[in-house]
């Protein structure tokens, strides 16, 4: 079973028909306008999230001290393997 469908616009290894790209040419700068665009809607947008955070002034901001450390505790959590038995014959 195909992939793609039977069409009249593509050849039996899904390559583009000359019919396709005449059919598509009307659109082509209307398609690039677009995508250009939504491009540089997208780019501005980044660019002006990436400016305003590097306004941000945190000298305000009161960083709390290093928490105190708990006394030194053995590792309980980690098991140890049981040594090997052997028996003797």
């Amino acid at each position: 079973m195909p992939l793609i469908p039977r069409s009249s616009y593509y050849t039996k290894d899904y390559r583009q028909t000359a019919a396709l790209i005449r059919a598509r040419q009307p659109f082509l700068i209307k398609n690039i306008f677009t995508g250009l665009g939504i491009a540089t809607f997208a780019i501005s947008v980044y660019a002006f999230t990436i400016k305003a955070v590097a306004q941000d002034d945190f000298s305000d901001v009161q960083v709390p001290n290093a928490p105190e450390q708990p006394p030194h505790t053995p590792h309980t959590g980690v098991l140890k393997a049981p040594p090997e038995v052997t028996i003797e014959k």
